[in-house]
């Protein structure tokens, strides 16, 4: 796909406002990041039954009345749910869905979410690579976990992969990181195996000596999530895109 050109800012699971009723990886905050001239971040889960869809979390239970892993239902009982405060009663697309549905019109920043062990990690990898190579719009994929990009390249993607990162110190996400994995996380030591091709950053952790060696050296830095004009300020001092909700910036 040639040089990465993140050319306009990134529009965090679409543009969405649940206030209005749209809510976020749907069908209409998609559509409203594409008409406000954005691009796109998205998240891709795996049903049961090994399809990928478009959802963020590891559980259904924030965004749906369903409980339980998100990995726990089959493709058509997910397209069933109804995303809470949705205004359309929107249910979650299928990836296939989104690829159709967004057609080219905007760069999709794709991120594949991590799976519970090592076959639903290929299995997700090959399922979106398999997707994509019907698609003809521009794309990157990224993900936290460098097993997922590993994957990736195995089921043949020559497309961008990124890897999103931060400080790996935060109470509340990394209690089950062991000391070992988040200083090899914190600091890409994976590099040699994941070879990735630009870094989707937390902005406070844009000053990790890492990821200011890899932009220094010419690789691209998106960084998440940004929240106002004043942040986004901040954040594009060390990177070259900002990944954005609650409010719209400006574009070139």
């Amino acid at each position: 796909m040639g040089k990465i050109v993140f050319d306009r800012p990134i529009a965090h699971r679409g543009l969405h406002d649940r206030v209005a009723g749209v809510i976020e990886n749907s069908r209409s905050a998609f559509e409203a990041a594409i008409n406000g001239g954005y691009a796109i971040e998205c998240d891709v889960q795996l049903s049961k039954d090994d399809e990928p869809f478009i959802f963020h979390d590891d559980t259904f239970d924030r965004l749906t009345k369903a409980k339980g892993p998100s990995g726990s239902l089959p493709i058509e009982e997910v397209t069933q749910l109804v995303l809470k405060d949705s205004a359309g009663g929107e249910t979650p697309q299928r990836f296939s869905e989104l690829l159709a549905q967004v057609a080219g019109r905007t760069l999709l920043q794709i991120e594949l979410k991590k799976q519970s062990d090592a076959r639903r990690t290929a299995t997700l990898a090959f399922a979106v690579a398999d997707e994509l190579r019907r698609y003809n719009g521009p794309y990157v994929l990224e993900s936290f976990d460098p097993r997922l990009i590993v994957a990736l390249r195995r089921a043949g993607v020559t497309a961008p992969i990124g890897i999103v990162t931060y400080g790996y110190n935060e109470k509340g996400w990394d209690q089950d990181i062991g000391f070992v994995t988040a200083f090899v996380l914190r600091n890409l030591l994976h590099w040699p195996m994941t070879r990735f091709d630009f870094i989707s950053c937390r902005d406070v952790s844009l000053s990790l000596p890492a990821v200011r060696l890899f932009r220094a050296l010419g690789m691209p830095v998106t960084s998440w999530t940004i929240k106002s004009p004043e942040q986004a300020d901040r954040a594009l001092l060390a990177a070259d895109q900002i990944v954005f909700e609650d409010f719209e910036p400006q574009i070139g």
